[in-house]
């Protein structure tokens, strides 16, 4: 028990300080916040499936989008018009229906041949946001309807709500959503690594042979694998939908599944943390490059076109390419165990090869022995 004290107590510092955010945090920081924190479930899931099992998906966005406006359809009108919280579980659910219909594929392709056909899974569902004008709106996209649970609403006024002197909007409210929704993704996906299924996709990503001889059902796991992603990919897009108000087919497309395989690079491949790392990193890094846009050289600002700039969200991609190219280069396996390193060496500066307390070992003028050996040999 006393081994498990400190885990938690580690553990509970970064938690007491996110839950304090929003009465420090404007509306700004805290939507920066919440599209990191989506970004981070959708994460965890390609981790799980890329950096544990070893399968290339280039159609995370998919997923995403699936989730996105599957509760969009079935919590709005046109629509079922059902309960937001059953209409978000539902979607998860639908989600992990989508990558269960894949599954087959995924369970028998693998390499570049799974990655070129997750790739075609992005333009089928980019042409049917365009065209299933009365499920997705079609172009323009469809407004999110607001998630209410027991007559609390994730909105700014339903009901109005003032905590500590702060009064709570959507931003703050749905930032305790966030928080929770993202602690459960961070448990199960630590669970299902350390447990039998992530030391059978651990094998499996090793040597399908070997992991055959041991009695790993490699198909079933690999396609297992395929489907919890996305679930997890699911649960972001219903977090990302209720975060932006509004879904656009635009944003789920190739750039999204680019974004998030550099998410899962540069924290770390098969690391929950390492994803969680690379998420904010990606997320956030474009956005604080349009706000400080006017202050950083060779970015212009979105809509100034200056010449021989570049916008926000292309620097941003340019610097976060080069950052993948140091992170291949020298920390292979990315910010995760880069930091394990760091913690490492100084773990072993503060832990001295002897410990001061102990005695310091005899010498030939401090010995008592060595007079009366010196006397025996006398002649």
């Amino acid at each position: 028990m006393s081994e498990l004290v400190p885990k938690w107590g580690k553990l509970l510092l970064p938690a007491l300080l996110l839950c304090a955010l929003p009465f420090y945090l404007d509306a700004f920081w805290l939507r920066i916040g919440l599209f990191s924190i989506a970004a981070a479930i959708g994460a965890v899931g390609l981790g799980l499936l890329s950096g544990t099992a070893g399968q290339l998906s280039l159609g995370h966005a998919f997923f995403l989008a699936v989730g996105a406006y599957g509760y969009t359809w079935l919590a709005g009108d046109p629509g079922p018009a059902l309960p937001p919280a059953l209409a978000a579980v539902l979607a998860v659910l639908l989600a992990g229906a989508a990558g269960g219909l894949f599954s087959p594929v995924a369970g028998r392709v693998r390499g570049i041949y799974l990655g070129i056909a997750t790739l075609a899974l992005v333009f089928l569902g980019h042409h049917l946001l365009l065209t299933a004008d009365s499920v997705t709106g079609g172009f323009n996209g469809r407004s999110v309807p607001p998630l209410t649970l027991g007559g609390f609403g994730f909105t700014a006024d339903h009901p109005e709500l003032t905590v500590l002197g702060v009064p709570f909007g959507a931003e703050e409210r749905l930032w305790y959503l966030g928080l929770a929704l993202f602690a459960l993704t961070w448990f199960t996906a630590r669970g299902l690594l350390r447990g039998r299924p992530g030391r059978a996709l651990s094998a499996v990503r090793d040597s399908e042979t070997a992991a055959a001889v041991m009695g790993v059902n490699v198909a079933r796991y690999r396609s297992a694998a395929f489907v919890v992603s996305s679930m997890y990919a699911g649960l972001a897009g219903v977090l990302l939908a209720l975060s932006f108000r509004r879904v656009v087919p635009d944003y789920f497309g190739l750039a999204l599944s680019v974004d998030y395989l550099a998410m899962i690079v540069i924290g770390g491949l098969g690391s929950v943390a390492g994803a969680t790392a690379g998420a904010f990193f990606v997320t956030a890094l474009p956005l604080l490059m349009t706000r400080y846009a006017d202050q950083l050289p060779l970015v212009a600002a979105p809509g100034t076109g200056g010449e021989g700039a570049l916008g926000p969200t292309e620097a941003a991609r340019y610097l976060y390419g080069a950052v993948i190219v140091v992170i291949l280069l020298y920390a292979p396996d990315g910010l995760h165990g880069l930091s394990r390193r760091v913690r490492a060496r100084l773990r072993a500066a503060r832990s001295p090869d002897r410990p001061s307390s102990a005695p310091p070992p005899p010498t030939t003028e401090t010995s008592p022995a060595t007079p009366a050996r010196a006397k025996e040999h006398t002649p």
